[in-house]
């Protein structure tokens, strides 16, 4: 694989690891992925910029850090298997600012019922995402995350439409 030459490329790179990341259950991958604060004690920062945040699917915001990776922390506990299919990536650099804007096509299992071997029902879900990466010295690192789901079209109006 070629060395990424452009700040976009960098980001497609560093996005591409965040998803990768969830998929393997890597929580220490993930967590070096994540914005650090210069001063550790002290979630809002001077100098770098706004406290790391993130929204799940359905969830409140999450603010800081500690409270960010602790949501992952839970998500990869309750989940056997998960993969991400992104669609419709979109990369924009302003900066020392990154905005990746995706669609997350995503394939999810939890456990197996009553204690089995296998995974449990696979299911589908459609979420678009927006990341935001900021260059630091150890390269992007995400900022915020925010997905919300797609509410699929039940075509219940069109059917009530042509009986009518």
């Amino acid at each position: 694989m070629s060395t990424p030459r452009t700040d976009v490329e960098q980001v497609e790179l560093a996005n591409t690891a965040y998803y990768e990341a969830m998929e393997r259950g890597d929580f220490e991958e993930l967590s070096s992925l994540w914005l650090v604060p210069l001063d550790t004690s002290d979630d809002d920062f001077e100098g770098e910029g706004a406290v790391v945040s993130c929204v799940h699917p359905g969830w409140p915001v999450l603010n800081g850090r500690g409270e960010v990776l602790r949501s992952y922390a839970l998500i990869m506990a309750n989940t056997e298997y998960i993969q991400f299919f992104l669609t419709d990536v979109r990369v924009s650099v302003s900066g020392d600012t990154a905005l990746v804007t995706c669609t997350e096509n995503i394939l999810s299992g939890g456990p197996a019922p009553d204690g089995g071997d296998e995974l449990g029902p696979l299911v589908g879900q459609l979420v678009v995402a927006t990341n935001v990466f900021r260059r630091t010295a150890d390269g992007w690192k995400l900022w915020s995350h925010h997905a919300s789901p797609v509410l699929a079209e039940s075509g219940e109006e069109e059917d009530e439409d042509t009986a009518g």
